[in-house]
């Protein structure tokens, strides 16, 4: 039985479930593609951005949930480089998001020792947006507990490729060997390093896909697909993909 931790005496839906999970086989690092805002939002008749605000609200929701077990690091996939492509209004909404999130939760993330983080690329994104992260990741740096990890403005190929060119020219520098080049090398060139690959996927809304996230880092990851739209997505949902989490053998190749 897990020692089931609460923000603020708040009782999360499935916390009979959580407390039944094996304390000693918890995701070290879990990864969610946050899907099906719009879809969400579009079945309920609503423009869909509404979607993308409800959804929102749920990523307090199931941090809290993933810092009540002992999850060491949550990355949310809230914006890939391909998602540039959608509707000028949509995006210029999505961008807004950060400004809204992180002033009314700050306070109680860093109550609960929660470390903000952004695995992404700045280039691109508006100066409004920005300042809202960097603000978020300078109140919070000094703490210690749950690391919120946004993956924004982030896609696996480019970072790949960007990871190959700054270790070729490292090379051709003489800082690095060819001989000397191996896996652990290789991870410290993505924007991921040093935080730890992740244990677990979850993918919300039904697609069975990765979609260009962690393509490196999500190699010998479980992964767990629920047909739920994200706003749907409860404490309970996310227990339950803990508990399959710790059905599953993970063998790396092994018997």
């Amino acid at each position: 039985m897990i020692p089931f931790k609460k923000w603020f005496g708040s009782k999360p839906e499935g916390e009979e479930l959580a407390r039944q999970l094996d304390a000693d086989n918890i995701p070290n690092h879990v990864a969610v593609i946050m899907d099906g805002n719009g879809r969400w939002a579009q079945k309920r008749g609503l423009p869909r951005v509404a979607g993308h605000h409800s959804g929102m609200k749920n990523v307090k929701r199931i941090t809290m949930a993933a810092d009540s077990i002992g999850v060491q690091v949550l990355t949310m996939y809230a914006f890939s480089t391909e998602n540039w492509k959608r509707p000028k209004e949509e995006v210029d909404y999505l961008m807004k998001l950060p400004l809204e999130f992180f002033p009314k939760e700050i306070d109680e993330l860093i109550a609960n020792n929660v470390q903000i983080r952004m695995t992404g690329w700045q280039e691109g994104l508006p100066d409004h947006t920005l300042k809202a992260i960097e603000d978020a990741i300078d109140q919070t740096k000094r703490n210690t507990g749950l690391i919120l990890n946004f993956a924004l403005n982030y896609g696996s190929r480019k970072e790949m490729l960007r990871g190959i060119q700054q270790l070729v020219q490292d090379a051709k520098e003489n800082k690095v060997h060819p001989d000397g080049i191996d896996e652990t090398l290789f991870s410290k060139y993505l924007l991921t390093d040093p935080l730890p690959d992740p244990d677990l996927l979850i993918r919300t809304s039904g697609e069975k896909r990765i979609s260009n996230f962690m393509l490196w880092q999500l190699a010998y990851s479980e992964l767990w697909f629920t047909d739920l739209c994200w706003p749907d997505f409860t404490e309970r949902h996310f227990f339950e993909a803990i508990q399959e989490y710790q059905r599953r053998a993970r063998r790396y190749g092994g018997l």
